[in-house]
């Protein structure tokens, strides 16, 4: 009997009825309105984040500036998805030069550990925690490439407001409060977690006060002595010697030979807007690999939430992914044919290999001739916009905390494929395939959204969806990102993962039981989760009005905020 309740609710809960207030203007699902506003605009997964940004900008700090702000804030107030121990990828707007900038601040493997310590180790995989996948903590290197290259405002003024609520502490928001809940129950075997992240001995719950004064300690030595204190200074000295006695390899030498790279954005036209993604070795490709598949169906006909549009779109995923496990990694070590994979041709190849009426429980990769994370962006009153990206990998990191400079170091390294040949297989001083992507999108050669979807596999899957909601389905900016999400698991993965029974469909809430029994039917395995769907921020430029408009979405804590 309990069974059957439950399938009843679950159906119930699919069927699209429940809504907390229908809306007098919009679309249902959209839980408020977007925010509009003429002077500057910043979306993070935090309001007191989003305030330091607005903050910034107030006084007189431009996009980037408030971005980094907002960002070394959120390592302090969400460290459940990022903080100084992860990457960064950004992408920015200049208004001066009017083009698009992309910087990968992703960090390297430590050169001092080789594919051969895992083999003879036995290593089937690298592990998801402890020492072994540490990567070099790229992020700060991020902040200071961007100021130095964008920035307005000096370094120490930038971080003062992430110091200042180290020190005196921040209530902590629901969200963060749960993911932190469960982060702690499994690092906290590991030295220092629990002296900075469980000081009364549990996770903050919603509403404590959280205070963590190493890492205020940290962020002045870096606000006053730069960006050289943390790679070559005391601080990676620390990092050296904590990892050595964990038996890591995260070494001095890797840290002080660490460089960000700034990169060209690639892109795709979508229906006559130009979706700009970074290139490898990050995931961004396979967003635009597949809305380049999406374009050669009428996906305007099919109807938001219809089972041919989910169909084609999950098929599409499935044929993007098969390639983003065999040919993204890093180009420094590698070849990589991105010119063939972002291709009109290619992408007819691959849209042919799609059945309308069945789901295909593999693809071949195309042969070609040779969880969490933190999403913020932020525009400001000169047309400046910065699409930015910041991560530890999974959720927390790898539980690695140095003692007494408040942060963990990422778990990106896990990564890396153990599998020999392999294009993404573990190589000293090779940055790993990296899951976290900047979005941003033109028109006519002039910015229209900057916007980003945190949430592993799924970000590619999200920039997609967002990118169908506003253009061919019509939607505004908070509408595009509250939309009942699709979320596909199961494609091979760059790890060296197969797919070979076509995976699972998630769905979430809103999406109709007719709708779901129809895609069963076309071998479809369809599953209900309550997580895992991201978290979208976004904010578009309306050149008519000349205001920008800002979205956050009810995923995540965060805050749409203007001035």
């Amino acid at each position: 009997m309990k069974k059957i309740f439950f399938a009843s609710i679950a159906i119930f809960l699919f069927s699209g009825i429940i809504y907390g207030q229908d809306r007098i203007t919009g679309l249902n699902f959209a839980t408020r309105s977007e925010v509009i506003a003429q002077h500057g605009m910043a979306c993070t997964s935090q309001p007191l984040a989003t305030q330091v940004a607005l903050d910034i900008l107030k006084a007189g700090g431009n996009a980037i500036d408030a971005a980094i702000a907002a960002n070394a804030t959120l390592g302090l107030m969400e460290p459940t998805g990022n903080g100084m121990g992860g990457d960064l990828f950004a992408i920015v707007w200049d208004s001066k030069t009017k083009r698009l900038y992309g910087l990968n601040a992703s960090g390297r493997s430590p050169k001092s550990l080789s594919l051969e310590y895992f083999q003879k180790n036995n290593y089937k995989k690298i592990p998801s925690h402890g020492p072994l996948p540490v990567s070099v903590p790229g992020a700060v290197d991020g902040w200071f490439e961007l100021n130095k290259k964008f920035g307005s405002k000096p370094m120490s003024e930038i971080l003062q407001p992430a110091i200042d609520y180290a020190k005196n502490g921040f209530p902590v928001s629901e969200l963060i409060a749960s993911y932190w809940r469960g982060g702690a129950r499994g690092l906290q075997r590991y030295p220092n977690f629990k002296e900075i992240f469980m000081p009364e001995g549990h996770a903050p719950a919603k509403g404590e006060v959280f205070k963590n004064p190493y890492l205020a300690s940290t962020l002045e030595k870096i606000a006053k002595g730069g960006r050289d204190v943390f790679y070559k200074g005391e601080i990676a000295k620390t990092i050296d010697s904590f990892m050595k006695e964990q038996g890591g390899f995260l070494s001095y030498d890797d840290m002080v030979t660490h460089t960000s790279e700034w990169v060209e954005p690639l892109s795709t036209n979508y229906r006559g807007f130009d979706i700009w993604e970074l290139p490898p070795n990050g995931q961004g490709t396979a967003a635009l690999q597949m809305l380049n598949i999406l374009e050669g169906f009428d996906i305007k006909s099919m109807d938001f939430g219809s089972a041919e549009y989910i169909h084609h779109f999950v098929e599409a995923k499935k044929l993007a992914f098969e390639d983003r496990a065999k040919y993204y990694a890093d180009p420094a070590f590698n070849e990589l044919p991105l010119e063939q994979l972002l291709s009109k041709e290619y992408a007819k190849e691959r849209r042919d290999l799609i059945n309308p009426a069945r789901a295909a429980r593999s693809y071949p990769a195309g042969e070609l001739e040779q969880g969490n994370t933190i999403y913020l962006t932020v525009a400001d009153q000169w047309g400046n916009m910065i699409s930015l990206i910041q991560s530890n990998y999974r959720g927390m990191g790898s539980g690695m905390v140095p003692p007494g400079l408040g942060f963990i170091l990422q778990d990106r390294g896990e990564l890396f494929s153990l599998e020999e040949g392999h294009m993404n297989v573990f190589e000293p001083g090779k940055r790993p395939f990296h899951t976290i992507i900047p979005a941003f999108i033109t028109r006519d050669g002039k910015p229209y959204i900057s916007c980003g979807l945190m949430g592993g596999a799924m970000q590619p899957q999200g920039h997609a969806q967002i990118v169908i909601n506003l253009i061919d389905f019509g939607m505004n900016l908070q509408e595009a990102g509250d939309a009942p999400r699709i979320r596909h698991g199961g494609s091979s993965q760059p790890t060296g993962e197969v797919m070979t029974n076509g995976g699972i469909v998630y769905l979430e809430s809103g999406i109709d039981y007719d709708t779901i029994r129809d895609l069963i039917r076309r071998g479809h395995k369809i599953q209900w989760a309550a997580g895992g769907y991201g978290g979208y921020q976004a904010i578009l430029w309306d050149e008519k009005n000349k205001v920008y408009f800002g979205a956050s979405e009810s995923r995540k804590d965060g805050q749409a905020g203007g001035y």
